[in-house]
């Protein structure tokens, strides 16, 4: 049996020597230092604090030392690699600080210019109209009232008075849901939400109705088949023709500024007496009447322009919905909010408004608010 290796090479551990192991750590050192990213460091780590590093294969010959010189040799490397992990990731500290805050410095976002990212939209004209238009009644203490497009023909015509064979019950006013003998037609107007209102609502009623209506008009400059109207409805006690013209004054002002309003004749199978709503033309007021030498395009030297029509509810359509016409009366009328758009705004042609084009919005954002 032979005894234990009390003699060694100092040639074959020469690695492990005091000189050796400091030279492992003055390249380790330099290496860390001489990196310039946590890149580079990495490969600077595994060169001289990975398992096949320097000072990693000295480790190794430990073991080769006789019992007395091997605690001296573990002694010496193993404080070695502790202060060659030690300036490891003091540099990996450094080059990652570092590193961040150049990153930080180059994505750094200066939040007080002023950048537009993405293109804003904007509200659409005739919406942006509408909601004005049910602020004014609303502000008046009237309701909003709303209803189905795809309506009963009872709702839209029975309930309104036009009799079976009224023109606007054809096929070339009116678009009918199929089958054609169904019963079902789009809207031709907001009316038959104020019947709904007269059948689900208690007495009084003060309501507007604003909405998309769809004929089978022309598609021009001054006409569209489908559009957008308001409608109002009052129905209590004692009203009068006075109200009615009260209330028009009153929108008309709150849409047009300094103009008055005046009513002619006319028939509607809903209201009796039927009238037609001119407002005095608010670029000339009147001005250019039998004055050739100072002519309006906008009212075409008439001194007036055709807003809508109103009159006092007919008995008939009260009764129809219920309504005890001895002691309840009220008033209707109905304007285009289209052509209200185009009045204010001076928008020439109509198509304009449902092309889609953000460009149009953004002409008359603002103004129609």
């Amino acid at each position: 049996m032979s005894g234990p290796n009390t003699s060694y090479d100092p040639v074959q551990v020469a690695p492990l020597s005091a000189e050796n192991v400091e030279a492992m750590i003055a390249e380790a050192f330099a290496a860390f230092a001489a990196a310039t990213s946590v890149a580079e460091l990495k490969q600077a780590r595994i060169a001289h604090a990975g398992d096949r590093s320097p000072i990693a294969l000295a480790n190794r010959e430990i073991g080769a030392l006789p019992p007395q010189a091997r605690k001296e040799a573990g002694a010496r490397v193993g404080q070695a690699r502790g202060r060659i992990n030690t300036a490891l990731k003091e540099r990996e500290a450094e080059l990652g600080a570092a590193e961040l805050e150049q990153r930080l410095a180059d994505e750094r976002v200066d939040v007080t210019l002023p950048v537009e990212l993405h293109p804003q939209g904007a509200v659409h004209p005739i919406t942006a109209l509408m909601q004005q238009m049910e602020d004014i009644f609303v502000a008046m203490g009237w309701e909003v009232a709303e209803g189905p497009e795809v309506e009963a023909e009872w709702l839209n015509f029975d309930a309104l008075n036009f009799i079976p064979d009224h023109p606007a019950r054809t096929m070339q006013d009116t678009f009918f849901v199929e089958p054609a003998d169904g019963g079902i037609v789009l809207r031709t107007h907001t009316s038959p939400v104020q019947a709904r209102a007269l059948l689900t609502r208690d007495l009084p009623v003060y309501v507007v109705c604003p909405g998309k209506v769809y004929r089978s008009d022309e598609f021009d400059a001054t006409h569209l088949p489908v559009f957008h109207q308001i409608e109002g409805l009052v129905v209590d006690k004692g009203i009068t023709l006075a109200h009615l013209r009260g209330a028009l004054d009153h929108f008309a002002r709150a849409m047009f500024g300094d103009t008055r309003t005046r009513m002619r004749p006319n028939y509607f199978p809903f209201t009796e007496p039927s009238a037609e709503v001119d407002l005095q033309c608010f670029v000339c007021h009147g001005a250019s009447v039998g004055d050739p030498d100072n002519p309006c395009r906008t009212c075409r030297s008439e001194g007036w322009i055709e807003w809508g029509g109103c009159g006092v509810v007919n008995p008939r359509v009260l009764q129809a919905c219920g309504v005890d016409t001895d002691v309840y009366s009220g008033f209707a009328f109905g304007m285009g909010v289209d052509r209200t758009l185009m009045f204010r705004n001076n928008a020439e042609d109509m198509r304009d408004m449902i092309e889609g084009d953000v460009r149009f919005s953004r002409s008359l954002e603002g103004l129609a608010r």
